[in-house]
């Protein structure tokens, strides 16, 4: 760690509540563990866990920063003895399990990947978190293949304009929700085949219609709530439901009957507590199927907007006025 400064800005939670929570810190700077890479970050994004985590609903799990950030792009400052694809000096983006909100971050060498041909660091840190959250859900969990329909709740969330784009990338139709006309124009451009204001229509009555009264093969949803029945209806026989979040609530009155009449799958899965090992593999196949295609331009983070690190509070005001379209990035 020589050269290094011993202590750092960050950005920490001073109690749970609203965006103005979040307040710039004095923290010293952490030492990376024998595997790890100690990342000066370039940029963090911005995620509804980072909201959640700020609400108190959401706790690091055991061992990790408090300080709230969950995907950084960076340079390496230092190096743990075991760490052996990276040195100083690499740049990199990584998924973390808190602490992206700071001027240095420890990440897993094994959660670390390289940045795609063409990108800066900013729209490089806009990719860990939510592509390792849909490869895993869509892909792993939900199985969707070429040929397929695919629906997707939040279309303009960056969850939801990742999904879009690598679903239709792997051969899907897609078909999507949002709050908006105007959202349901944009979304509609990165390859959805349609964009449902549910707020004006029943998504349950479009995707019948859509697919002659079949319903969707997938669906995932960060919903909840009184969408969970509703997507049981919306599903195909031999369809999977994925839950990767509960904004309408955990909690819900269903019937299974059609769950068992359509051999339906219900699932879900969070990312963060996952063991290093389980998202170095998540890492891999995103290395192997999606970064050919980033780096192709193909498929990319729609960008919303950027702050600077110490203006974290304005944009979590942004993420919870809901009227973003696509990722919100912190800029160190």
């Amino acid at each position: 760690m020589a050269n290094l400064p011993t202590e750092m800005t960050a950005i920490e939670i001073t109690k749970f509540g609203g965006p103005d929570v979040l307040a710039p810190c004095i923290r010293p700077v952490p030492e990376p563990g024998h595997e790890d890479v100690l990342v000066k970050v370039a940029a963090a994004g911005v995620n509804r866990p980072d909201v959640l985590q700020r609400l108190g609903g959401y706790s690091p799990p055991p061992g990790a920063s408090d300080i709230p950030g969950l995907e950084i792009s960076g340079t390496v400052a230092a190096v743990g003895a075991g760490v052996t694809k990276y040195k100083v000096g690499d740049s990199l983006c990584a998924l973390v399990a808190g602490g992206g909100y700071a001027e240095y971050c420890v990440a897993p060498e094994a959660q670390c990947l390289d940045i795609p041909v063409g990108f800066d660091m900013v729209r490089a840190a806009a990719i860990p978190e939510t592509f390792f959250t849909v490869w895993t859900n869509v892909f792993d969990r939900g199985r969707l293949q070429g040929g397929e329909t695919f629906l997707v709740h939040g279309g303009a969330s960056g969850i939801g304009t990742t999904a879009i784009q690598l679903a239709k990338s792997f051969g899907a139709r897609v078909f999507t929700t949002a709050s908006t006309d105007v959202k349901c124009r944009e979304i509609e451009k990165l390859g959805a085949e349609r964009a449902i204001n549910y707020r004006d229509e029943d998504f349950v009555e479009v995707v019948k219609e859509l697919t002659e009264g079949r319903g969707v093969d997938l669906i995932l949803d960060m919903v909840g709530g009184d969408y969970i029945q509703r997507n049981i209806s919306a599903l195909a026989v031999e369809g999977r439901l994925v839950h990767i979040a509960f904004l309408g609530g955990a909690s819900a009155e269903v019937n299974f009957a059609p769950v068992m009449m359509k051999r339906l799958t219900i699932t879900g899965s969070t990312l963060r507590p996952q063991s290093v090992q389980a998202k170095a593999d998540i890492g891999a196949r995103l290395e192997e199927k999606v970064w050919p295609l980033l780096s192709a331009g193909s498929v990319g983070p729609v960008m919303d907007s950027v702050f600077p690190l110490t203006e974290a509070a304005a944009a979590h005001a942004r993420i919870d006025d809901s009227s973003h379209i696509g990722k919100i990035v912190l800029q160190v």
